[in-house]
C-alpha cells in the first residue's frame, strides 16, 4: 500500500502520467534552451571583449539571411514539438466521453468541504473511495462557487462551477491513499478543502460499498444512546444526515459511518475522538467561517454526542 501523497511528479495514472510527462518534456527542451543560449552568451563575452585601451567600436553586421533564418526557423520547430507534445497529451489526459456514458461518481464541491455521490446510492464526504485499474468518469459540481478538484497524481484539474457539471477521467494503477485538494480560491477556508481519495482492489471495493449502505448499529450504551436523542434535538439533523433517521436538508456531510473518516473538516484535525471532542465544542475555532455553528455544547453533550458518533462504523 501507497503512503499519502499529493506531488504531480509521482503519477500513478494515464491521465496523470501523460501531464506529468508533458511536464517534463518541455522542462528538458527549455533547459537545453537555456543552456545552449547561457553558453552563447559567455561565450561571446570571452571572444568579443574588447582589448584593454580599445575603445572604438568593433565592426557591425547587418542583414545575415542565414541568422535571420536560423533564429526564425529553430524557434518555430521547438514551439511546434511543443504544440505536438502538448495535444498528445491533452487528448490521453482527457478521452473523450461517450454521450450515454453515466457517471461512476459524482463529486460536489461546498464551502469547504467535498461530497462524493456513487451510482448504489453510496453518499461520503472528503474521502473518495475508487477500484484499482479502471477508468472511472467524475462528474463534478459545485453547490456554492466555484471550485477545482485536483488529486495530481490520478487526475487532471477540472473547475467546479454551479450550474455546469465537468466530467474528467480517474483512475489509480496502485492501491494506495492520495491526497487532492481545491486548486481554486473559494472563500475563507479554501485551504482546509482537503481529499483523500482511497484506491482498493475490486473486492475490497465492493465490500466497502457493501459496508457503506448498511446502515449504523443501534447504539449499545446510555452515552450512546443521549448523543442519537441529542442529535434528533438539536439543529444536526436539519444539515447532516444519518441512515435510519429522518432525512434534513443535506447541506452538510453525510455522518453514517463518520467515525471511520481520517479527518473531520476537510482535513483540519484527525477524526479521533479527541479531536471530535474539540470540532463539536469550538467549530468556528478549529475552523474559522466554516458552516457549522458552535451550538454551546456542554462538556456532558459532547461526551455523549463522541460516545455515539464513534460507533458510526
Amino acid at each position: 500500500m501507497r503512503g499519502p501523497n499529493a506531488t504531480p511528479f509521482d503519477p500513478h495514472s494515464p491521465e496523470a502520467q501523460a501531464i506529468s510527462s508533458l511536464f517534463v518534456n518541455t522542462l528538458v527542451i527549455c533547459g537545453v534552451i537555456g543552456v545552449l543560449v547561457a553558453a552563447l552568451v559567455g561565450y561571446c563575452v570571452v571572444k568579443f571583449r574588447a582589448p584593454p585601451g580599445k575603445t572604438k567600436e568593433p565592426p557591425q553586421t547587418h542583414g545575415s539571411h542565414r541568422l535571420e533564418i536560423a533564429w526564425t526557423l529553430v524557434p518555430f520547430f521547438i514551439v511546434v514539438g511543443i504544440f505536438v507534445l502538448t495535444i498528445q497529451a491533452a487528448g490521453a489526459s482527457d478521452p473523450s466521453v461517450p454521450p450515454d456514458r453515466a457517471p461512476d461518481v459524482v463529486v460536489v464541491g461546498h464551502q469547504w468541504w467535498w461530497e462524493a455521490r456513487y451510482p448504489s446510492g453510496v453518499i461520503t464526504a472528503n474521502e473518495i473511495h475508487i477500484p484499482v485499474g479502471k477508468p472511472l468518469l467524475v462528474r463534478v459540481e459545485s453547490a456554492d462557487v466555484i471550485h477545482d478538484f485536483w488529486v495530481p497524481q490520478l487526475a487532471r484539474k477540472i473547475d467546479a462551477v454551479p450550474g455546469h457539471p465537468s466530467t474528467i477521467w480517474m483512475s489509480a494503477d496502485a492501491p494506495g491513499t492520495y491526497l487532492g485538494a481545491c486548486a481554486e480560491y473559494c472563500g475563507a477556508q479554501h485551504a482546509w478543502m482537503r481529499i483523500v481519495v482511497e484506491a482498493q482492489n475490486q473486492a475490497d471495493f465492493d465490500a466497502w460499498q457493501q459496508h457503506e449502505l448498511a446502515g449504523p448499529i443501534p447504539p449499545t450504551t446510555d452515552a450512546a444512546t443521549r448523543g442519537r436523542d441529542l442529535f434528533a434535538q438539536k439543529t444536526c439533523i436539519q444539515c447532516h444526515a444519518v441512515a435510519g433517521m429522518p432525512v434534513g436538508a443535506r447541506v452538510a456531510p453525510d455522518l453514517t459511518h463518520v467515525a471511520e473518516r481520517k479527518t473531520l473538516g476537510a482535513g483540519v484535525i484527525a477524526n479521533d475522538p479527541d479531536g471530535l471532542a474539540r470540532w463539536l465544542k469550538h467549530p468556528q475555532r478549529i475552523k474559522p467561517s466554516c458552516h457549522m455553528p458552535d451550538l454551546q455544547l456542554t462538556d456532558a453533550e459532547v461526551s455523549d454526542f463522541v460516545a455515539w458518533f464513534e460507533t458510526l462504523r
